[in-house]
């Protein structure tokens, strides 16, 4: 996965981003880089790797890594090894930092400092950015960053990361020659050791009077409605539906934009060029196909708004505590409700986001099921088929049934994981339960800024994909469906007589039982590259199978004419569990070391999802859904 492209200054100095999770790193990351970062993984292992520029207030152009949370240098999941191995200089393709900027938590120094110290050893050139200094204050800790600099023998620099607060300090001490050369200064102090780190903290916040904790008591005071054993769980409930009905609500005016300026666009290129295949294949295979995945673009941001949201605001590892007793019932810890979390928005961070987990069995289950959760991918086809066949009302008191109809999609994601999970726990031989530890941050606001980054990274990607994988497949699939050319004669549509109308026609047959026909059927074999390619793929089939009367319409009301309530709804329960995405399972794949688990969880996967198809199908065909 990869966001904004840039030209990083690759042979400038390194500097590294230390600090726990939690800490404010990534805040302080993108304040020093702003749109200048790219992501992507580390050389053979699947841990993400962020990279910016930075320029000092000289002007010095400096290489700015952002490295992964960790608690200590003794690493316990493989994203805290990769960041013991760049610290050592044994990472694949990346060379050894030559400056260690430790961002510190000044609300918890006493776990935050014992990284420093470990890092100190090493004997890199450190300086400490001393961040949530305003919080720290709120509290009541007066922290005096020249006597802590002194203690420690290293330059510390008060931050506020998501203000900008001692963004230019920092930038200024990068100018000075002496803070490069501190290795030598460093190494020479008492070596210790992670057992002694304790002690040595200890021992340094009493003689800055800074030993005594200090709770944050907006925070507690929240916690006792969030985390209540029965208000908690409710309150969650309510925001994730309230997220989904979101979705469908706040997302309609602009995709009414996106479908108009698409249909503009088709009518003026069409009108434009004379009769002929480079027409067909610009209106009906580029504009109808890309156009029709474009318009879920407003869908996805939403979605990913409400994550970052409750991601930025110290929500998330609540929500996980809340299901930790529900994650234990089918053999796994709160720990994989933040990997799962990330799936709805792709499943590929969320197996990414699995690493974090220590225990090698819980990670494994947790690669397994994170394809189940209903991705950004699959909202697009979702999006068509419940506009196409779930009128637009309100039931239950306001509460809009198209959105309720989704909620019920992701449930329905969601129970199958947990199915899945529970099987597996009586079927693997290390099925116990393991108690969750895991820190909960103080709430705070989420930050516009780093929000719009997020949101604009998602975005790129998105629209990299219309622009790449997309549309190579729009136009795959448009040649497939225009040639060869209908014989002398021909009363049908030419698509009918192409090679993707005969691959349908045999597909269909497979597929008939579910009641899929050779138009689905066709759309199916694209869509197992990414899932959202399924929808332009209908896109091109019907508008290259439209008649003369029909040729403007849009791809809703066509299936809604054409396909049985029965058939959607089987569409809709083959998409909650089909593995229609080649980059998930070759994640799985470079995550585990093999074909052996990726091929388990794509047999694992169409077997659930023809058999829900099927049970669906013939039960809507029972009740009258014909």
């Amino acid at each position: 996965m990869t966001s904004a492209v840039i030209h990083v200054h690759r042979g400038g100095p390194l500097v590294a981003l230390v600090g726990n999770p939690n800490c404010g790193k990534t805040a302080l990351f993108n304040r020093l880089t702003g749109s200048h970062q790219k992501v992507a993984n580390y050389a053979g292992v699947t841990v993400e790797r962020k990279e910016g520029r930075l320029l000092s207030a000289a002007g010095k152009a400096l290489r700015l890594l952002d490295l992964p949370g960790a608690y200590s240098l003794h690493p316990r999941s493989p994203d805290e090894a990769v960041t013991v191995q760049v610290l050592r200089g044994q990472a694949t393709g990346e060379k050894r930092p030559d400056l260690v900027v430790c961002v510190v938590d000044a609300t918890n120094l006493r776990r935050n400092l014992r990284l420093v110290l470990a890092v100190r050893r090493l004997g890199l050139p450190c300086v400490i950015a001393l961040n949530m200094v305003d919080l720290a204050e709120q509290r009541g800790l007066r922290i005096d960053e020249q006597a802590l600099s002194r203690e420690l023998g290293l330059p510390v620099v008060r931050t506020v990361a998501v203000r900008g607060d001692g963004a230019e300090s920092l930038r200024a001490l990068l100018d000075d020659a002496a803070v490069w050369r501190a290795a030598g200064a460093a190494a020479e102090r008492p070596s210790g050791d992670a057992a002694s780190d304790h002690d040595t903290v200890r021992a340094l916040l009493q003689r800055l009077q800074l030993d005594d904790a200090v709770p944050h008591a907006a925070s507690d005071r929240l916690d006792k409605l969030v985390l209540h054993p029965v208000a908690g769980p409710l309150l969650l409930g309510i925001v994730l539906f309230l997220v989904f009905q979101a979705v469908f609500a706040w997302a309609e005016a602009p995709m009414g934009w996106i479908e108009a300026g698409t249909a503009w666009m088709g009518t003026a290129v069409g009108g434009a060029m004379s009769e002929g295949w480079l027409r067909s294949l610009v209106v009906d295979g580029l504009v109808a196909g890309v156009g029709g995945v474009l318009v879920f673009l407003p869908q996805i941001l939403i979605l990913f708004f409400f994550i970052l949201v409750l991601e930025e605001s110290g929500y998330l590892p609540r929500a996980a505590f809340l299901l930790d007793r529900l994650m234990g019932s089918v053999g796994l810890s709160g720990r994989s409700f933040i990997p799962l979390l990330s799936s709805f928005a792709c499943a590929i961070p969320g197996i990414l986001a699995a690493r974090t987990i220590a225990d090698p069995r819980d990670r494994l289950v947790t690669i397994l099921i994170a394809p189940l959760m209903t991705c950004s991918a699959r909202l697009p086809v979702y999006a068509l088929l419940i506009g196409a066949f779930i009128p637009r009302r309100e039931v239950l008191g306001g509460v809009e049934l198209q959105g309720l109809v989704l909620f019920g999609l992701y449930l329905a994601g969601i129970a199958g994981a947990m199915a899945v999970a529970w099987v597996l726990k009586h079927f693997t031989a290390r099925g116990q339960v393991r108690t969750l530890m895991m820190e909960l941050p103080a709430y705070h606001w989420p930050r516009l800024r780093n929000m719009a980054i997020g949101l604009k990274q998602r975005a790129v990607i998105f629209l990299r994909r219309v622009g790449g994988i997309i549309l190579v497949l729009t136009v795959a699939l448009w040649g497939l469906a225009s040639f060869p050319a209908p014989p002398a004669g021909a009363t049908g549509p030419a698509i009918e007589y192409s090679l993707a109308g005969t691959l349908g026609r045999g597909l269909a047959v497979l597929f008939e039982p579910i009641g899929f026909n050779w138009q689905i059927s066709i759309a199916l074999v694209p869509g197992l590259a990414a899932r959202e390619v399924a929808v332009s793929a209908l896109g091109t089939v019907y508008a290259l199978a439209a008649t003369a009367e029909n040729a403007g319409e849009t791809l809703a009301p066509i299936i809604a004419q054409r396909w049985s309530l029965a058939t959607a709804l089987s569409l809709l329960a083959w998409y909650v569990f089909a593995p229609q995405c080649l980059s998930t399972l070759a994640t799985i794949k470079r995550e585990t070391g093999g074909w052996r688990v990726p091929l388990i969880t794509a047999a694992y996967l169409f077997a659930l999802a023809y058999a829900a198809a099927f049970v669906t199908y013939r039960t809507a065909l029972w009740l009258g859904a014909a």
